[in-house]
Formats: structure tokens, sequence, C-alpha cells
């Protein structure tokens, strides 16, 4: 018996992922797999050595919290306009395309019209943890591909920021147009805030002791989570809010420096979330949606190169690159993840239809990653003609 859980489950879940992660990097493969994995084997499904998820899974959160205030970091304004009449093209198309796929998979195996919604939905997006892991650094920043990447995954992220809030609204009960309607009245009173209290509160204060690289650190984490709650204060999530935190912060020059600084904390926690989607997992009921979930992730594995090549040679990009940018692409999201996790806790998707969206989307990671890393450069290419850092 352990007196002090939290400290044994940190303890297991990271030596564990030390283990599983080294692997994962002999395989080729994208470490959040090896967490998965992971999470099956110590978890329910597998041992039970680590049962409390509902501990588990509050730390968790805070990982998605700091995710969603990093993407709002990388939302340049001005990086989004260069690109955005060709993306935003190849963004709405191909995101209808995904959705119809996957509408159709769900509806073939019997699932009801709201749940195909949203297992559709949930195939439109591409991992940005992926997409962005696997491409070298130079092209991230300094090539044109990086940029046309970045756009197509931030105005999904945008894309992904909407649909939760529009599941949160139909999770309160009662009208959930009304309930939507609220909580869109609460976004507006969020962003002013926001806003005014970074021209005339935090910028200043980040400036004044910007060579203080503890206060830095200190004031970032105290606007994210701050943002977190006042979000909940107006009837929003604690994600909304940290992602509007990131927004009003990227157009200042410090941004990139925070969003480097604060992603091994992030790095930490999504450790834990990944697990926790693993630890939570039903097994039986994996089984249950075992075949369509295969179908689902080769279908998506298969069009979605395609279907950005295409569109991306429409739009004026050389054949070879936007092939590169498709396979790149093409896999399904960790943001699919947390709207099949949200949309389970409210109720809006039963465990087989949110298991079909976490098994398809897992298995895209495994085969995805292979396919990037064997074929184009990646700072963990198995030859030494593909490394790149």
């Amino acid at each position: 018996m352990h007196t002090d859980p939290i400290v044994f489950y940190i303890f297991v879940i990271f030596t564990g992922s030390a283990v599983l992660a080294t692997l994962a990097l002999y395989a080729r493969q994208a470490l959040l797999v090896g967490y998965i994995l992971l999470g099956v084997i110590l978890g329910l499904p597998g041992f039970g050595i680590v049962a409390d998820l509902e501990l588990i899974n509050g730390v968790a959160k805070i990982g998605i919290i700091f995710l969603l205030f990093l993407l709002g970091l990388n939302l340049q304004p001005q990086d989004l306009l260069h690109t955005l009449r060709k993306t935003t093209v190849v963004t709405v198309v191909s995101s209808l395309v995904f959705a119809g796929l996957g509408f159709g998979v769900g509806w073939q195996f019997g699932f009801n019209v709201w749940e195909n919604f949203l297992i559709g939905a949930s195939m439109m997006f591409s991992s940005t943890i992926i997409g962005l892991k696997l491409l070298p650094t130079t092209v991230l920043h300094h090539k044109h591909a990086g940029e046309v990447m970045v756009s197509i995954l931030l105005l999904q992220d945008v894309i992904a920021i909407l649909m939760l809030l529009i599941l949160q609204g139909v999770s309160k009960g009662g009208n959930p147009w009304v309930d939507i309607g609220i909580l869109t009245l609460g976004l507006p009173l969020l962003i002013g805030f926001a806003v005014a209290f970074e021209h005339f509160v935090l910028v200043k204060l980040i400036h004044r002791f910007d060579k203080i690289q503890e206060y830095i650190f200190l004031m970032t984490i105290g606007w994210c989570l701050g943002m977190a709650e006042l979000a909940t204060v107006l009837k929003l999530s604690h994600e909304i809010g940290a992602f509007i935190g990131g927004v009003v912060l990227a157009s200042n020059p410090i941004s990139r420096y925070i969003a480097e600084s604060l992603k091994p904390l992030r790095d930490f926690f999504l450790v834990i979330f990944f697990f926790s989607l693993g630890a939570g997992l039903d097994l039986k009921t994996v089984y249950e949606v075992l075949f369509p979930g295969i179908l689902l992730a080769i279908l998506m594995l298969t069009i979605k190169p395609w279907t950005f090549k295409l569109l991306l040679v429409k739009v004026g990009e050389p054949e070879p690159l936007s092939l590169e940018m498709g396979v790149r692409l093409g896999q399904v999201s960790e943001f699919s993840l947390l709207v099949a996790e949200v949309a389970l806790k409210t109720g809006i998707l039963s465990r087989p239809a949110a298991y079909l969206i976490e098994a398809a989307t897992v298995m895209t990671f495994v085969v995805s990653s292979y396919l990037i890393v064997l074929n184009y450069p990646t700072p963990i290419a198995v030859s030494d003609r593909l490394r790149r850092d």
C-alpha cells in the first residue's frame, strides 16, 4: 500500500515511459504511442497498478491546458495571413472530404446520426504533434513548406477549438442552442479582458523584468492558468481560456521564448494525458470496434495524403512538395482524442463511438510515423541521408 499515490503514480508513469520511449525511438515511432501503450499495461486494462484514474485525469488536464496555450502562442496573425487564401481552401475542402468519410464509416456500422457527425468531425484534423515533431526545425521555421503546414494545422486547431466550444454548450442540458448562445456571449467578454490586461499590464511587466527568466516563467504560467480559471467563471472551458491567453500574447516578440520555455512543462503533463487515455480503455469495447477502427484508419492513411496533394497542387504548390506535405499531414489528430474524451464524458458519444475514434487515431499515429520516417527528412530518420535536425 502506497501512502502517497501521486508520487508512486508519477514514478511508474515516467519510469515506464522512459523504457517504452527508448523502444519507440529504436522502432522509429512517435513517443506518444508508447505512452498510450504503457497506460494499457499499467492501467485498468492491464495490471491495474495505476487504478485511481480520476486523480490521473485531473493532472492530465493541465497538459491539455498548456497545449492549447502554446497553440495560441504560435497563432501568429501575420504568418497565418501570408498563406491564408491557399490554406483556407485546402483546409475547408479537405475537412469536408474527411468528415464525409468518417460519417460514412460510422453510418455503415450502425452509429446514430450525432455520433456519425462527431466521428466524421474528428477525422478532419491532422496531428500537430506528429506533423511538427517530425519536421526538421530548419524547414519548420525557414521554408515555405513549413509555413504552409503550420497554417493548415493552425486553421484545423481553430476548427477544433470551435468544436469544443459547441460540445460544451450542448452538454449543458436544456436547450443546447440557448446554452451555446450564452457561452458565445461569454467569449467576447473573455477576449476583451485578455486583450486589455495584456496591453495595459502584462506586457509592461514582461518588458520591465524580461531579463529575469524565473519571473517570466512564473508570470506566463500564472497568466495561462489564470485565463483558464477565468473562462470557467464565464461558463467556458479551461482549454478555451488558455487558448485565448496564448493568442493575445502571440504578437509579442517574447512569445517565441515563452513557447520554448514552456514546452518541457507541457510535455510533462501530456505524457500523463496520453497515459491516461490508455489506462482508461475498456479492451472489450475496443475489440468490438476494432474492425471499423482499422477500416477508418486505412481510409484516412490512404486518402488524406492524396487529398492534400491534389488540393495543394490546385492552389499552385509543386507536385513533389505537395505529396510530401500530404504524407506529413496524413494521420488523425490528438485533438480527435480530446474531442472523443470530452464528448464521451458529456454523454454525447457512446463508449463504442468514442473508442472507434481513439482506435483509428492511434493506428494512424503508428503507420503515419513509419511512412514519414522512412521516406522524408526527420530528426529521427532511419538513414543518415534523411536525418535532419
